[in-house]
């Protein structure tokens, strides 16, 4: 008996050994798991976080001359779901529980939801820049909800649509806010380059019957610059140019001689 035991106890070791490093490397695993989870958990915290912080910007300064209910309410439905996604993983957030009640209500008006967003003058590069950067926010945003499926493919077809012709409009908006301004200030030159490339940018676009009307208004903006630049090129009679001037003073030369011969 104590031999088949000592036969046994070097068997019994070795089953403990393994078991010991199977029941090690399950608790790695597991380890692995949990940490694994707790960074998914943070990665689409973070996430979320980030596309609430630019749904709320966009909804709140959105040029007013481009935002329309329908937008309006995309943008808060869009937050709302973005919202409630993220209330799971940040439970600890005061704040979330009452934007989530305000998104809410103001989801419930439908298209008769309030809009505030004041226009904005796209005068300069910079403020076209920045426009442009909203829209290609809005844009990605849209595609996001549609991967996520909160917006159906049709409708994120309509709404990528709208804000390429909302680029559009932004474009026709800075060009002729460019030439007005340069009108103002007497410099027909940099108004026609402006109305000039804004034709330029529309005839570029596919749909071209959509733009005929603010086409045929920069071209009428274009042909009146340029008039005005050609006269103010020209040299007028109350402003003579200098070889009217040498004229004039060789024929005070003329007569001064002649008055001395007599």
């Amino acid at each position: 008996m104590i031999a088949r035991y000592a036969i046994l106890s070097p068997a019994l070791i070795a089953g403990l050994v393994v078991a010991g490093l199977f029941v090690l490397i399950v608790i790695g695993y597991l380890s692995q798991l949990v940490e694994k989870n707790k960074l998914e958990k943070a990665r689409m915290r973070a996430d979320l976080s980030d596309r609430i912080r630019r749904c709320a910007t966009l909804s709140r300064s959105f040029p007013g001359q481009l935002m329309t209910p329908p937008l309006k309410l995309l943008l808060t439905r869009l937050e709302l779901y973005l919202c409630e996604r993220l209330q799971p993983l940040d439970r600890t957030n005061p704040s979330l529980p009452a934007r989530i009640d305000e998104l809410r209500n103001a989801a419930v008006q439908g298209e008769e939801i309030r809009i505030e967003n004041p226009p904005k003058q796209i005068l300069s590069e910079a403020s076209a820049k920045e426009a442009r950067l909203q829209l290609e926010d809005l844009h990605a945003l849209i595609v996001w909800a549609a991967k996520q499926g909160q917006l159906e493919t049709e409708a994120a077809k309509r709404w990528l649509s709208n804000v390429q012709h909302m680029l559009v409009m932004l474009h026709v908006d800075y060009f002729n806010n460019q030439a007005r301004a340069a009108l103002q200030q007497s410099n027909p030159h940099k108004a026609r380059l402006a109305y000039e490339r804004g034709i330029q940018y529309l005839r570029k676009q596919k749909e071209q019957d959509k733009y005929q009307p603010h086409l045929k208004q920069l071209e009428a903006g274009y042909k009146h610059a340029n008039q005005l630049e050609q006269t103010q090129r020209q040299p007028t009679l109350e402003q003579p140019n200098e070889l009217a001037e040498g004229l004039k003073n060789f024929e005070d030369d003329d007569d001064w001689k002649i008055n001395n011969i007599y």
